[in-house]
C-alpha cells in the first residue's frame, strides 16, 4: 500500500506541475466605465471564458468571447452640481474578443461603441452631446477628433491602454486591479468564488476649459462560477485517493 501511495503522490505532483491546461469556466461580471470620477456606467453580463491554469488554479492565460457584455443606450443621470455642465452619461457598447496572460494578468479587449457626455440637460433632452469613442479603450492608441465631428466647436482626443490586473494610471490618478481566489486566497483564482478585476485607463482631453483633461477608467470584473467537478478535479481526486489509501490500511 505504501508503494501505491508513493506512486499516487508522484502522480499528484506531476499533475500539480504539469503545463497549463485550457479549460472553460462560467463567469458573471460587468464592464464599467467611469469618467471624471463620476458614478460608473455598468454593463453586466455572463459568459464562458477559457482559462489556462497551473497548480491548483493560478491563471496564466484567459480568453473572453466577443459581446457578452453589451448595452444600447444605457444612461447614468448625473445630479451632482459639481459635475456641471455634465448632466448624464449615455453609452452604446459591446466588448470585442479578449486575450490576457502573464503572472499579473494583462492584455487587450477593445470596447466597441461610444459614450455620450450629455451637457446642460438630461440625456433624454440634451441640447449638446460630446461623443467619446471607446475603440482604443482596453487596447491602446489615440483617437483625435477635430471640431465639427462630434460637436461644432469642440476638439477631442481619447487615449487608451491595454487592461491590467495591476495598477493603471491617468496622470496622478490611479486604480488597482486584482486577481484572487475565494476569501482573497492567492494562486486559486479560478476556483469557485475566485475573482478578477482588470483596469484600463482612459485619457480624454478637450478644448473646454473646465474639462480640458478628463481622467477615466474602464473596469472589467469577473466572478467565477466553475462547473462542479471540473476545476476541483485535482483537489478532490487527490483527496479521494488519500482516503482510499487510509481505508485500505484500516
Amino acid at each position: 500500500m505504501r508503494k501505491l501511495l508513493s506512486i499516487l503522490a508522484v502522480g499528484a505532483l506531476a499533475m500539480a506541475t504539469a503545463p497549463a491546461q485550457a479549460i472553460p469556466v462560467t463567469a458573471v461580471g460587468a464592464v464599467s466605465i467611469s469618467l471624471a470620477g463620476l458614478a460608473p456606467l455598468i454593463v453586466p453580463g455572463a459568459t464562458t471564458v477559457n482559462v489556462s491554469t497551473t497548480g491548483i488554479g493560478h491563471i496564466t492565460a484567459m480568453t473572453v468571447p466577443a459581446s457578452p457584455f453589451a448595452a444600447a443606450g444605457i444612461v447614468i443621470p448625473i445630479t451632482d452640481p459639481a459635475a456641471a455642465p455634465i448632466k448624464g452619461i449615455q453609452a452604446t457598447v459591446h466588448n470585442a474578443t479578449g486575450a490576457f496572460s502573464g503572472a499579473v494578468l494583462g492584455g487587450t479587449m477593445s470596447l466597441n461603441g461610444v459614450t455620450k457626455v450629455c451637457l446642460f440637460k438630461a440625456c433624454s433632452i440634451a441640447t449638446a452631446n460630446l461623443s467619446v469613442p471607446l475603440s482604443v479603450v482596453g487596447v491602446g492608441g489615440v483617437i483625435a477628433i477635430p471640431p465639427g465631428t462630434t460637436s461644432a466647436s469642440v476638439n477631442l482626443t481619447v487615449a487608451g491602454a491595454p487592461w491590467t490586473a495591476g495598477v493603471a494610471a491617468v496622470g496622478t490618478v490611479t486604480q488597482m486591479g486584482f486577481q484572487h481566489g475565494p476569501a482573497s486566497a492567492s494562486s486559486s483564482t479560478v476556483a469557485a468564488s475566485g475573482a478578477i478585476r482588470l483596469v484600463s485607463p482612459i485619457f480624454v482631453s478637450t478644448n473646454i476649459g473646465a474639462s480640458a483633461v478628463v481622467p477615466g477608467f474602464a473596469f472589467f470584473d469577473l466572478h467565477f462560477v466553475p462547473e462542479p467537478g471540473t476545476l476541483l478535479l485535482l483537489g478532490s481526486g487527490i483527496a479521494g485517493l488519500v482516503m482510499f489509501g487510509r481505508s485500505k490500511r484500516s
